[in-house]
């Protein structure tokens, strides 16, 4: 007897291709439409409509920001009630390197605007760039181990343990780590209601 497991990276794969497909035909967005808007190609959206790939982090954030929702949206499993709680094991992590850094995306919300709380390591010596986001989104750091250099529009800004910094993201921005040990932080990334 043979069983079909499904796996967690399916659930997400099948999330994405229901959501994107919802989300873009809620908006009146034809694939060629959408495929500008992002600057993804028109293939890449067919085959994510189809769940017949798992796009890199990258090519799901440009399609939220296209579409004006969050990443959380985009890979939801079911709709949200008013209270929802997300255990640990439900938290996607959706970057890694070998060295050990990564991000999680814990928890996001809808109203008014795409709002997403996230949990960050960064290895000595690693490092993640981002693209610029929708002009208005803001994004709130805390650093709870380490110091984080925070580069905004070409600027490093150094930020040490127990600090908080809160920066417009629609600019070039990325976290790096240039000390000796691990930066742990929290993020919350807030994007404007689409208009």
């Amino acid at each position: 007897m043979v069983r079909n497991t499904v796996t967690d990276l399916d659930h997400l794969t099948q999330a994405l291709a229901r959501n994107l497909k919802h989300l873009r035909a809620e908006r009146g967005f034809t694939l060629d439409a959408l495929a500008a808007r992002a600057g993804v190609s028109r293939g890449m959206l067919i085959q994510i409509e189809q769940a017949r790939t798992n796009p890199s982090v990258g090519t799901v954030v440009k399609i939220g920001d296209a579409l004006g929702v969050s990443i959380t949206s985009l890979l939801d499993f079911d709709q949200e009630p008013q209270v929802r709680l997300v255990p640990p094991e439900q938290a996607v992590r959706l970057w890694s390197t070998e060295a050990g850094s990564h991000s999680t995306l814990l928890a996001g919300t809808e109203a008014p605007g795409p709002l997403e709380l996230w949990h960050w390591k960064l290895a000595p010596g690693d490092a993640s760039d981002s693209d610029p986001h929708p002009l208005g989104t803001t994004e709130l750091v805390h650093v709870t181990a380490g110091t984080l250099t925070l580069e905004v529009d070409g600027a490093p800004y150094t930020v040490p343990a127990g600090t908080s910094a809160c920066f417009e993201s629609h600019v070039p921005h990325g976290y790096r780590n240039d000390g000796p040990e691990s930066v742990e932080m929290t993020m919350a990334v807030s994007v404007p209601e689409p208009r």
